[in-house]
């Protein structure tokens, strides 16, 4: 490993350490892309109710960390804040004044997990299905 040159280390005292990828990790809420499980938009994340993947996947991971965005009104990120508490998990408030995200929150692993797909576009409910039944009305009705 090569020696950081007087000028590395002077930039490092001033600007503090060097960061890897810091575009994604302003993008991100000061986290990386492959260690997200979800990501919800801002304009989802001011919407009335809660996306049940959300809770879902903090339920899965008790070890995730939950981001959220800082520029937005706290009101809005009481019920994501709420759920994290419910479940155990850390929770950031994370407020960039010199970059603002069109993310608004972000359930993340501490390491890489590579998952190809991180946005929920659309709420999903899974209700159980109903048991497919071979009753009477199923006999009267058949065609």
């Amino acid at each position: 490993m090569k020696k950081p040159s007087v000028e590395e280390v002077l930039l490092q005292g001033i600007h503090g350490p060097l960061e890897t990828k810091p575009d994604e990790r302003r993008k991100f809420l000061g986290t990386l892309r492959e260690r997200i499980i979800v990501a919800l938009k801002k304009s989802q994340v001011v919407e009335a109710d809660i996306y049940p993947q959300v809770e879902q996947e903090m339920k899965k991971n008790p070890q995730a960390t939950l981001f959220l965005n800082g520029n937005m009104d706290y009101s809005n990120l009481s019920k994501y804040v709420k759920l994290a508490t419910k479940y155990n998990l850390e929770h950031t408030i994370v407020t960039n004044k010199e970059h603002d995200t069109e993310i608004g929150l972000i359930l993340a692993m501490d390491h890489a997990i590579d998952k190809e797909e991180i946005y929920i576009t659309k709420k999903v409910i899974h209700l159980p299905e109903p048991p497919k039944s071979k009753g009477l009305f199923t006999k009267l009705f058949k065609r």
